[in-house]
């Protein structure tokens, strides 16, 4: 049960048991302090409503709801009522009335008695005892305010529908529904059509707003006593519009997801399947029907593994452990693992966690990017097995000075294998390593300067002395981008200049 349950709950409980009370103070059509043939009669009002009447009031006044007007009316050609007693919101003082036919000494009073106004009617046959009413105006009084000051409107209904009782809320709001300048409150603001309520239970219905031009929603609850069906109306309205903004955010991010090319699965608290894309049919397979019964996450897991979407387990019996370790790893945004499939496709799947203890799982198709690495890391082996094959050494430096490539050569003629080292290789490091193996040369100095030079550059070549007295033959080849090769020979490969020879001249 939600909280909001529970506190509607408590909020009826509440309600009813007030009205109950209330209403055995406020049963004005059968007072039982008085027998049918009681000469005497009394009318009790709160301004222009009825509060209690003696039982044979009837007798006076056709209608089991007289307003003020019509009791008045009523006795006004017996007694000479003056016209402004029709007007019960100004405050008089104590009256009596005298009847005007011949032989009929009855007499009229009408009493003041706070905020209440009683009539009484004593016959002769009655004397000079006044009917007690058998409400209690002092407990009606606070049992009235109560259920008056309450946000909540409460009202009763009889078998056929009609309005019986209503509190302050209900004529309220019965005022702002309405389209019309006086709505008559007989008739209910809420249609319940052919299907009525049992005493329990509750519905949600709108009703039309005029003046906000839209329909405003109300959980309508129906409690039943000893004195008759009771309502409450709760304002359900920012409920609903908060599930409908709800809803249609649902529906965007569906729409949204739907042009997601990786798979999305959803799984709520109770590991349920909540959501899922287009894309999550298109890669596993698994059917729209399937997907839409919402399994749960061993079962959709289950279904993977039988199409051998997944990488099967060494050890079957281990399986739901395995699931379950995986289901703990995405609770905590840890799980990714790339699944190779027999179908020569690779998957990438991550588990990321997300509110309420939700789990969402993305299946990311990445074969044509796993064919792609796989295509140019046996380019580059190739390119490297080539490098190997060649008969001087070769290092490539980057236009910042880090060394990029190098062949077996190479590294043969220096004793090194920069590839085995953690940290970069830049030519500064090249140069001391160099110098600590060779003569002492300008050469080194040069060559630091040539790789670490942006501007334009001309290839040129030098030769060195190693100190176990090989001579080496270094080229220095600019290429593209700013980078720079050094190509390393044994032995002397310098071309001599050719001499220019001063022809004679024929005179």
């Amino acid at each position: 049960m939600t909280a909001f349950e529970i506190a509607l709950s408590l909020i009826i409980g509440l309600f009813t048991s007030g009205l109950v009370m209330y209403w055995t103070t406020r049963n004005f059509v059968q007072a039982k302090s008085f027998s049918s043939d009681d000469p005497s009669t009394s009318f009790l009002f709160e301004g222009t409503e009825l509060v209690d009447s003696t039982e044979n009031a009837a007798q006076y006044v056709q209608s089991a709801r007289p307003s003020w007007r019509d009791v008045v009316l009523s006795l006004q050609p017996r007694f000479g009522l003056p016209e402004d007693i029709l007007n019960p919101s100004k405050r008089r003082v104590n009256q009596t009335f005298q009847s005007q036919k011949d032989n009929d000494s009855s007499l009229c009073e009408i009493n003041l008695i706070g905020r209440y106004r009683r009539i009484d009617i004593r016959s002769d046959k009655a004397g000079a005892n006044t009917p007690k009413l058998t409400i209690d105006l002092e407990s009606y009084a606070s049992f009235k305010g109560a259920i008056d000051t309450t946000p909540v409107p409460i009202w009763q209904q009889d078998e056929e529908g009609k309005i019986l009782w209503y509190n302050a809320a209900y004529k309220t709001l019965s005022q702002v529904l309405s389209s019309k300048a006086e709505k008559p409150l007989s008739e209910p603001m809420f249609k319940f059509g052919d299907d009525a309520l049992s005493g329990g239970e509750s519905r949600r219905l709108r009703v039309y707003s005029p003046s906000e031009k839209r329909d405003i929603w109300f959980d309508i609850h129906k409690n039943t006593s000893e004195e008759g069906a009771f309502f409450t109306a709760l304002d359900a309205d920012a409920v609903v519009r908060a599930e409908i903004a709800q809803r249609n955010f649902v529906q965007t991010l569906a729409k949204t997801f739907a042009q997601l090319p990786i798979g999305l699965a959803i799984f709520d608290g109770n590991r349920q399947l909540a959501l899922f894309n287009p894309a999550l049919i298109d890669l596993t397979g698994l059917s729209a029907e399937f997907l839409s019964s919402r399994p749960n996450l061993l079962a959709f897991f289950d279904e993977l593994r039988d199409r051998r979407l997944m990488p099967e387990p060494k050890n079957y019996n281990t399986w739901r452990q395995q699931i379950s370790d995986l289901v703990a790893a995405a609770s905590d945004g840890r799980y990714s693992e790339t699944w190779t499939l027999p179908n020569a496709r690779t998957y990438r799947v991550n588990g990321r966690p997300h509110p309420d203890g939700a789990i969402a799982f993305l299946i990311e198709d990445i074969s044509s990017e796993v064919s792609l690495t796989r295509s140019f890391r046996a380019e580059l082996e190739l390119g490297q097995a080539v490098f190997d094959s060649l008969d001087n050494g070769i290092a490539v430096f980057s236009s910042t000075g880090l060394l990029t490539l190098t062949n077996s050569k190479y590294r043969e003629l220096w004793d090194e294998d920069p590839e085995s080292s953690f940290a970069e290789t830049t030519i500064l490091d090249c140069q001391r390593d160099w110098q600590s193996k060779a003569q002492q040369d300008p050469v080194f100095q040069r060559l630091s300067d040539f790789v670490l030079d942006f501007g334009d550059r001309a290839p040129w070549s030098a030769e060195i002395k190693q100190l176990n007295g090989k001579t080496i033959t270094i080229e220095a080849v600019p290429m593209a981008s700013s980078n720079t090769m050094l190509r390393f020979f044994e032995g002397s490969k310098i071309r001599p200049k050719p001499e220019i020879v001063a022809l004679p001249v024929n005179a």
